[in-house]
């Protein structure tokens, strides 16, 4: 249980001021390891969950994308390049570890002029009203502390008729399955992060924030709440990532 001035962080009750401290904790350790482990932990298919976020986007040239918790970059190289030289892509992410290893990475990949950067907090965006075509987040929802605030701050920026996706680890469909998954989130993936990456706490964190996050259909109901129309979600990979998408009226 909580109060209001407690949340979670992973399976432990923390003061919602120490939570950003500890996840940001998190992500500084992992950012070096971070595209490497993704690789690992999903055996490459987070790609595909990748593409399929940029396929229902529906960015083309000249809009202008935030890619919230942008991370390594992975949507940002898709979307830059959607965008053309007319459009705009930010990648925002709170923590500047992960910011950091994202700009290295892309300007490697040689994208410069119509991509930046922003280290910024999902609850409150530096960004003004009625600003974004599309609005992504990837796997960085279950980390906010108020995840309702950063709804209400997405929907505030986005242009009407502009989409947000959030692609996040989600409730599997099967009992079947969730007890596989189980099995492999909190004994294989923290042996992972210690042989890969040096660091099975954080790994540890990252599978039960995964067990914290809102199912499938509370999220739905929270993007209602928020002022989202026309939401849905879509499973992949029977149900252990989920694609939510809501359209700001």
């Amino acid at each position: 249980m909580t109060d209001d001035n407690s949340t979670h962080f992973g399976f432990e009750t923390v003061r919602k001021e120490d939570k950003a401290g500890r996840v940001a904790g998190v992500f500084h350790s992992v950012a070096a390891k971070y595209d490497l482990m993704n690789d690992v932990m999903s055996g490459g298919i987070h790609r595909l969950w990748k593409r399929f976020t940029i396929e229902l986007s529906g960015v083309r040239s000249g809009h202008k994308v935030l890619d919230i918790a942008g991370g390594t970059g992975d949507l940002s190289h898709k979307f830059a390049r959607l965008v053309g030289p007319e459009g705009q892509v930010i990648l925002a992410d709170i923590n500047e570890s992960m910011l950091r290893v994202g700009r290295d990475k892309l300007t490697d990949l040689g994208h410069a002029g119509n991509l930046h950067y922003a280290q910024a907090d999902a609850q409150y965006l530096p960004f003004p009203d009625n600003t974004f075509d599309c609005i992504t987040i990837a796997f960085g929802l279950r980390n906010v502390t108020d995840k309702d605030l950063a709804l209400r701050s997405m929907l505030r920026v986005l242009k009407p008729g502009g989409r947000l996706l959030v692609l996040e680890f989600s409730k599997p469909t099967s009992g079947l399955l969730e007890k596989v998954y189980d099995t492999y989130s909190f004994r294989l993936l923290p042996f992972m992060g210690k042989v890969i990456a040096n660091d099975a706490d954080s790994y540890r964190y990252l599978a039960e924030s995964i067990r914290m996050h809102p199912d499938q259909e509370t999220l739905k109901s929270m993007m209602d709440d928020a002022g989202f129309v026309e939401t849905r979600f879509y499973n992949m990979t029977g149900g252990i990532v989920a694609l939510h998408k809501g359209i700001k009226p």
